[in-house]
């Protein structure tokens, strides 16, 4: 009898801990699992290949026109090339006429587009106000050449005949505000002849021994070149100074307001590097040169003698606002069509 209590005794101790045990087992697997689900909660999100979802760059549209304007992005372009991994992802279109850009920056294709200084207060007053000015890249560019050697101020211009390109911009208001102010009647002191190509009006003065042209860089750096006989007789840019004693502007690098609002960051990028173009234009010409025929803009020799003679420059926040307000009303007296009917209000100049 009492081998038989016994042996009950240690079966039931045995069923004790094998369910002492079994309950263990249950719990551990239920806490594994839960600690499983809060890992994957967790855990970053990953795409099905199991990589770590990687965030695409912002996509920033720019284009310019090919010339001086578009000579100090330059080394920005090459750059960015070739730069995986940043935030910001640069598409470059260098365009032959503005008539190219300006539709294109409307319609929201570019957002951002190096373009006359005079048409970015077009654009500005034409789409009520969705176009903006972030900085000057470009001042005068504009020379008055001749063959031989007559002219060496502005009053020497007097009854000769000036060909020039650019009827309708900022040629045509330069060159009558410079004659205006040297007391030269157009029609009657001096005549303007206005050709469609700059090297028309350069063939024009070539072959009239009294003539002169106003043709910009570097476009006059290409002349000289070619015929030796060309000299450089006045600088539009000084004369403009001189005259007015403000700052005369071809280009300004503009912004659509939509891109500027929702994208502050990558417009600050762009600005901080475009400003680096810049200066390594101006500072490194034979290198710069270099890059600017590998972007096709100019042959690297002509680029080389041109550079110092381009004006390339960066200028933003209140010192933009300043010139460039004083040089658009300069244009408005001309011609307030100029400048898009009326002169543009302070939020057109980008403050950041």
């Amino acid at each position: 009898m009492k081998k038989k209590l016994l042996i009950i005794a240690l079966v039931l101790c045995f069923a004790i801990v094998f369910v002492s045990c079994t309950n263990n087992a249950a719990t551990s697997e239920s806490e594994n699992t839960e600690n499983a689900a809060d890992a994957e909660t967790e855990a970053p999100s990953e795409t099905e290949s199991g990589a770590p979802e990687i965030k695409e760059p912002t996509v920033v549209n720019v284009a310019a026109l090919k010339g001086p304007t578009a000579m100090g992005l330059v080394a920005l372009m090459d750059a960015e090339e070739n730069n995986a991994g940043s935030d910001y992802l640069y598409d470059f279109d260098i365009e032959a006429a503005v008539d190219a850009i300006s539709p294109l920056l409307i319609q929201g294709k570019l957002d951002m587009a190096a373009v006359p200084a005079n048409l970015a207060s077009v654009l500005y007053n034409n789409t009520q106000g969705e176009v903006l000015v972030l900085n000057i890249n470009t001042l005068g560019v504009l020379y008055i050449v001749e063959n031989g050697n007559s002219v060496n101020t502005m009053e020497d211009l007097k009854g000769k005949t000036i060909y020039a390109s650019g009827k309708g911009a900022t040629p045509e208001y330069a060159l009558n505000y410079l004659l205006k102010s040297a007391g030269l009647e157009i029609g009657r002191d001096v005549f303007v002849e206005y050709k469609s190509e700059h090297a028309e009006a350069l063939a024009a003065m070539v072959s009239e021994p009294n003539a002169v042209a106003m043709l910009p860089q570097p476009f006059v750096t290409t002349a000289q070149m070619t015929n030796e006989s060309v000299r450089i007789a006045l600088d539009v840019t000084k004369e403009w100074e001189t005259a007015s004693g403000k700052t005369l502007i071809t280009g300004v690098m503009a912004v659509r307001k939509p891109f500027a609002e929702a994208y502050p960051d990558a417009v600050a990028d762009f600005m901080n590097k475009y400003e680096q173009s810049v200066k390594y234009v101006n500072e490194n010409v034979a290198d710069a040169a270099l890059l600017i025929e590998k972007y096709d803009i100019f042959k690297s020799d002509v680029a080389e003698k041109a550079i110092p003679y381009c004006n390339i420059t960066y200028i933003d926040g209140e010192e933009m606002k300043e010139k460039l307000s004083e040089y658009l009303e300069t244009l408005y007296e001309q011609n307030p069509a100029s400048v898009g009917g009326k002169l543009p209000e302070d939020d057109f100049y980008y403050a950041g």
